[in-house]
């Protein structure tokens, strides 16, 4: 790409923008994941507004971090994990793999026990076949994804997400959140290591790595190949897109723990999503409770099947190989159907795999920075303000993981 400027385009209005838009409402999906609903919920219950900051900061990177993935997917014409694999040697880019894996089934262990707990709470179905039943229903997204096109996968994903929204959001027409101590949580504070371990978990769950690796190949299956001209036109509908998204599944995160500080702080049990359903359903009504059921079961439906294509698009781009979204289903569903199978208790699991997707953001982030930073990108490369809000952002996520190291080992208070 020759020149020092952008070639100059009209600049048409956003609601004629919006006709491109799809990949950043998939990808957001990941943002309103059962894990976030079991971090945001125990953070609610245990310490009230304290830690709503938290998913202040977090829905801010997210929304840099989810427009440089999507910028990269449709300057380079790549994803983040194919070019990683054009540029790590055999040994490190298999590590990376690995590493990347992991997050992806750490990631199914969250939605998939997400939608299993709905399934409980609706249905009353074992924890097992819940998982089966999830598991069977995002193969099925994917396999209308592989047959009709992104657009049909898009549609579906947005409507779903429609329902997440008004499942998460109904309970605070009818719950009393006091909103001066709501504002006091805009305040950055701690409450010993425990509420450390819950911030990293609610980081770790709203700005996933699954979700950075799946936005630039979303962007890609999407758009495929933009001419130079045209770029700066699909580059402002990507910003726009982003910030309506991230807004959207910024409101339904807020509303969670708003939810829960107001209507659980005195509710016995509430630890554990069944123990929260219960409590909302009796302090809030029934309907209500059966909204929130239903806003998890789409929750864990929608962001199972968006960790699976991801899943895909990292396996392809750092192994070189060619694989099967149903390979990829089976492979990280697997240790979900294991956990449940097992008995662990599920809102637990959920929480901890938000952490070990926090330890995974860096392995994430970094590269993408640096890769939308660097001469790859010609001139739409960062530029320097941006590139240094990302950098920050990734010096607080390091930082954050290794405070939450460090109280984890030593048992700081």
């Amino acid at each position: 790409m020759a020149g020092d400027r952008p070639p100059k385009v009209r600049r048409p209005a956003v609601w004629t923008l919006a006709r491109l838009w799809g990949p950043a409402f998939v990808a957001s999906v990941a943002y309103v994941d059962p894990g976030n609903v079991a971090a945001n919920l125990t953070s609610g219950a245990r310490y009230g507004y304290r830690l709503l900051w938290v998913l202040v900061a977090a829905n801010g990177i997210a929304m840099v971090v989810q427009y440089l993935s999507a910028k990269l997917g449709l300057v380079a014409g790549a994803s983040l994990p194919t070019l990683l694999g054009q540029r790590l040697r055999r040994g490190p880019r298999l590590a990376f793999f690995v590493q990347a894996e992991i997050v992806a089934i750490a990631t199914d262990v969250a939605e998939v026990i997400g939608g299993a707990l709905a399934l409980r709470i609706l249905f009353g179905l074992p924890l097992p076949l819940g998982g089966v039943i999830v598991g069977a229903v995002s193969w099925l997204l994917l396999s209308l994804q592989a047959r009709h096109g992104e657009r049909v996968f898009e549609n579906i994903i947005i409507a779903l997400l429609v329902t997440i929204v008004g499942g998460f959001v109904a309970g605070l027409f009818v719950s009393g959140i006091h909103w001066t101590d709501a504002a006091a949580g805009l305040v950055p504070s701690f409450a010993g290591s425990d509420s450390v371990l819950l911030a990293a978990s609610m980081l770790g769950a709203t700005v996933m790595p699954h979700a950075i690796y799946a936005h630039s190949a979303l962007a890609l299956d999407r758009h495929g190949s933009v001419a130079d001209l045209l770029l700066p036109r699909f580059l402002r509908s990507a910003r726009w897109e982003v910030a309506a998204s991230m807004l959207m599944a910024g409101a339904v995160n807020i509303a969670m723990l708003l939810l829960a500080a107001a209507a659980l702080p005195d509710a016995a049990d509430t630890d554990t999503i069944d123990g929260a359903h219960a409590a909302i359903a009796a302090g809030l009504g029934p309907v209500v409770g059966v909204l929130f059921g239903v806003g998890l079961l789409a929750s864990g439906l929608t962001s199972t099947s968006v960790g699976a294509y991801a899943g895909v698009a990292i396996m392809q781009g750092l192994t070189h190989r060619k694989v099967r979204p149903s390979t990829i289903r089976l492979v990280t569903l697997a240790p979900a159907l294991v956990i449940l199978t097992l008995g662990v208790d599920p809102t637990w699991a959920l929480v901890i795999s938000q952490v070990v997707l926090s330890f995974g953001i860096p392995f994430a982030l970094v590269p993408l920075v640096r890769l939308s930073g660097g001469p790859l990108l010609g001139r739409y490369a960062n530029s320097r303000p941006l590139g240094l809000v990302a950098w920050l952002a990734v010096a607080i996520i390091i930082a954050l993981n290794v405070v939450l190291l460090w109280l984890t080992l030593v048992g700081g208070t």
